[in-house]
């Protein structure tokens, strides 16, 4: 088994915090964190774990980091269960990062169904992220699905011309099939289309904390980032019932 290291970052001062209840403790962690880190990260919220004495710190961009009762030190790194390998970290960020599938504005993404469509995902994909283009081929291999693709604009100023041109053609997936499976330029968009929702999925995106593409969210809520292979989202979306 590989060894696990946690890398400590000390801060800049000490202030011990003593004789304070539950929540008057983690909120003067709190408020010492804001201050140290400020311009570095936001801290949202500081709780106290049932592990080693650790106090969780959660990020704006929902990253979990730890520090002890002191505020000494910064832990960035996972917490395993030595006996069952069980990943705390892990499910703590699965927890904060669920998404409420119902709530996505599905009518602004393109929508693919390949035979019954019983099984149901979305991705957010960038029109010039190669990795987003090896997932697509990925996606031809899935069978009884429906994917919901919002083209999540982040990576260059013409992904936003790519998204607009696509949304704006006759056909919508083909175009999109067509430019990230086989490079294939959609046509300009009209003049008369005046409206589409790259504005609208970029703030989504920035409001769900999509820090990268691919990442895929599905039914129950739960997210995956990066080009997931057919085997683990097989076994995703047979376990969500």
């Amino acid at each position: 088994m590989k060894s696990i290291k946690f890398a400590a970052i000390a801060l800049l001062s000490l202030v011990c915090v003593s004789s304070y209840g539950q929540n008057t403790e983690e909120s003067a962690i709190k408020k010492l964190l804001e201050t140290q880190l400020a311009g570095k990260a936001k801290v949202m919220s500081v709780t106290k774990t049932p592990y080693s004495g650790l106090f969780e710190v959660r990020t704006d961009t929902n990253e979990i980091l730890y520090t002890d009762k002191k505020a000494q030190y910064l832990f960035v790194g996972r917490v395993i269960n030595a006996t069952t390998m069980e990943d705390y970290t892990k499910a703590r960020v699965d927890e904060i990062t669920k998404v409420k599938f119902s709530d996505l504005p599905l009518d602004s993404a393109i929508k693919m169904v390949k035979g019954d469509g019983k099984r149901v995902m979305a991705v957010f994909e960038d029109p010039h992220c190669g990795y987003c283009k090896r997932f697509r081929h990925t996606l031809q291999e899935l069978d009884n699905v429906t994917v919901y693709t919002f083209m999540y604009n982040i990576l260059s100023e013409d992904s936003a011309v790519k998204a607009k041109n696509i949304w704006c053609s006759p056909d919508r997936l083909k175009a999109w099939d067509d430019w990230m499976m086989s490079n294939k330029d959609p046509a300009p968009a009209p003049v008369t289309c005046l409206t589409n929702p790259n504005e609208k999925i970029f703030e989504l995106g920035r409001k769900l904390k999509v820090t990268g593409t691919p990442t895929v969210i599905f039914a129950d809520g739960s997210r995956v980032p990066g080009a997931v292979d057919i085997k683990t989202l097989e076994n995703k979306l047979n376990s969500i019932k």
